[in-house]
């Protein structure tokens, strides 16, 4: 029974850590990357459908995207979806493929960019401790109906304390990495 809030609240704080991976891969950090278009959608017959879903990309250089759609009609979309985003970028058109050539960041920008990565990392740890509490709520319900004793929950909370730090720990690395990719000119 502890085992298995463990194990569970282990494995949600893991699933809060990799969303802020993937969060973190859609900011842009001035360097083209196809994970800046992983968050967009463009409408492909009626449907908002993901940009990864109907093209496919291929970086030329540090900051040119071209991006070559599966269906040609598609393009016009997925223009407009780029052209709509927050990435602040203008795509071009050549008929078969979208070239999208990424400015250089402004340093106004990539504090910008920096703010949001804090913000996304602190909604991380907030998930973790959330998870944590939660996991705490059960093991003392557990006590209380006494399925289980106090020295048993009291060593489950330390492990949970440990697995709560490490998952934390490690947010605040993907964090560090990303403000130092961030402020790399």
């Amino acid at each position: 029974m502890i085992a298995d809030i463990l194990r569970e609240a282990d494995i949600k704080m893991a699933n809060a850590v990799e969303y802020t991976k993937e969060e973190f891969a859609a900011i842009r950090t001035g360097r083209a990357h196809p994970a800046i278009f992983a968050k967009l959608t463009a409408d492909y017959y009626g449907s908002p459908t993901p940009l990864q879903q109907l093209a496919t990309f291929h970086v030329q250089d540090a900051r040119v995207v071209l991006i070559t759609p599966y269906d040609k009609s598609s393009t016009a979309s997925i223009e407009k979806s780029i052209r709509n985003s927050d990435l602040g970028v203008n795509p071009s058109n050549d008929g078969t493929t979208i070239r999208v050539t990424l400015p250089e960041l402004t340093e106004e920008r990539r504090k910008e960019y920096i703010k949001l990565a804090r913000h996304k990392a602190e909604d991380a740890r907030i998930s973790v401790r959330g998870t944590r509490r939660t996991a705490k709520e059960a093991l003392d319900k557990m006590v209380k109906d006494k399925e289980v004793g106090e020295d048993e929950v009291v060593r489950a909370e330390k492990q949970l304390d440990a697995t709560t730090r490490k998952h934390v720990d490690e947010i605040d690395e993907v964090l560090k990495h990303k403000e130092a990719e961030l402020l790399e000119v």
